[in-house]
């Protein structure tokens, strides 16, 4: 997104239902954290160890294997997502548990790549 080129997250904080982003323009963004199952069904404490990439551009938990980009927060809509999910994004909503981080370096593919599948910020050649 064009407009987004110079904006970086600057801030994270949660309630006991959502989660929200505060970008270095000012701008204020939240989500459900019901639509994320992984940071639902974390603890306070885990939901605070993030990181911020170093362009300001994305959330990864470690601990938890989630991502998020600043891009697909502004973006996201989890009803649009649901009838627009590629294949990649359906099988780890599936089954989350399954490690991203661990299942990139097996099958030998970038993780930060294989997580913009599965937050369905890329599409498969089966819906381009």
């Amino acid at each position: 997104m064009e407009k987004l080129k110079n904006i970086k997250i600057e801030k994270v904080w949660f309630d006991d239902d959502n989660i929200y982003i505060q970008t270095n323009d000012g701008t204020e963004k939240s989500h459900p954290l019901r639509w994320f199952d992984r940071l639902w069904n974390a603890t306070p404490e885990q939901r605070e160890q993030y990181e911020l990439s170093t362009w300001g551009d994305s959330i990864h938990w470690p601990e938890l294997d989630e991502d998020m980009s600043l891009e697909g927060f502004f973006t996201y809509n989890k009803d649009e997502t649901e009838k627009e999910q590629n294949e990649v994004s359906r099988v780890f909503r599936q089954f989350p548990a399954i490690n991203i981080t661990r299942f990139a370096e097996q099958v030998k593919i970038n993780r930060s790549l294989l997580a913009s599948y599965v937050c369905n910020e890329k599409k498969t050649m089966n819906q381009e």
